[in-house]
């Protein structure tokens, strides 16, 4: 069955989980929380095991099959954490997701979970109706500008924060609908701030000085094609300590949805679908017609690369490779010009 977010949470609080879940959409921070609440509540049933499956266009489909088949080594229970980084599966992978929900393995629950994700191809899929008859389905669906001023206001509270309204709005417009980037904000507002009333003009000043670099400029140098800037950026967060996977969520973020802008049929509708500020629609107009749906998918096939190497999957440095990224974002007809 599907279920909302709020269903899901409800659902973990009872004594029994499901055989399968699919936590999936393009809200990385709601989708990272909720899978990390279905590994917890796991744990806390005795799911002691835990086998991570990253999905990705080298994936052999036939390694499902032997995680459910095997027997647990450590525990009597095991999560399989399947993780789709394009939430397509494949005709393969799409069997193999079908053939382990029509036979559950006992004492195992298998976790699908994606950070890209799409109503119109994902949903009416074999696979995902296949998810949804054997255990749970939920979609992470981007948050309307009113539900986003909401969920922030009541994240900021939950975190000890004490926010008028003006300063909720001024948080809402500086990280423009993104979760992930919001709660990153939130958490060095609370070290900075604390219970103390929290004004608009307040909030400006603690973001503003919280760092000399931050990742939004970082993003902002490269998709406005100063690459020497975006390179100065990333140095200095690095220096400060930052992590490349911290970096990436944005990162990722902004591609994503350059990736969906640029393939769409209807330009201003897909703006009005995205739901940007009118300041930055003018910027990403700016920056589409720099290049081509080919050169943003481009981008995102090496930040995916980046993140694999961040997190000790493959041979390469991944700084290196993240200032490849930028500069490739920053100048696309140079890179081009180089590849003819």
């Amino acid at each position: 069955m599907a279920a909302t977010l709020q269903q899901f949470h409800k659902h973990l609080a009872g004594s029994e989980l499901k055989p399968v879940y699919l936590i999936a959409g393009e809200e990385h921070l709601l989708v990272i929380e909720a899978a990390d609440a279905l590994r917890a509540r796991a744990r806390e049933l005795g799911f002691g095991e835990r086998e991570i499956l990253d999905a990705d266009q080298f994936f052999d489909w036939d390694a499902l099959a032997r995680a459910g088949a095997s027997l647990s080594l450590f525990a009597s229970r095991r999560l399989i954490d399947l993780r789709l980084p394009t939430g397509k599966p494949g005709k393969d992978g799409g069997a193999a997701i079908v053939e382990f929900c029509a036979n559950p393995p006992p004492d195992t629950v298998l976790l699908i979970s994606s950070l890209q994700w799409s109503k119109k191809d994902n949903e009416a899929t074999a696979w995902c109706k296949a998810v949804e008859q054997a255990g749970l389905y939920v979609p992470v669906w981007p948050m309307r500008m009113d539900e986003f001023s909401t969920w922030l206001a009541q994240r900021m509270a939950g975190r000890g924060l004490n926010p008028d309204r003006a300063a909720v709005q001024a948080l809402a417009e500086r990280v423009e609908g993104n979760s992930l980037a919001a709660a990153q904000e939130i958490d060095k507002l609370v070290l900075l701030q604390g219970a103390a009333p929290l004004d608009a003009q307040t909030l400006e000043d603690l973001v503003a000085d919280s760092a000399r670099y931050d990742v939004f400029k970082l993003v902002d140098a490269a998709l406005g094609g100063d690459a020497a800037r975006a390179l100065r950026i990333l140095a200095g967060l690095r220096a400060e300590g930052d992590a490349i996977p911290a970096l990436m969520g944005m990162v990722l973020y902004q591609l994503q949805m350059l990736a969906r802008l640029a393939a769409a049929p209807n330009l201003a509708s897909a703006f009005r679908a995205e739901r940007l500020w009118d300041a930055r629609e003018k910027f990403f107009r700016g920056v589409l017609g720099r290049a081509g749906p080919a050169h943003w998918e481009d981008c995102l096939l090496q930040a995916a690369r980046i993140d694999r190497l961040s997190k000790g999957r493959g041979y390469g440095d991944a700084w290196v490779e993240l200032e490849r990224l930028l500069v490739m974002i920053a100048m696309p007809r140079a890179n081009l010009a180089k590849a003819s």
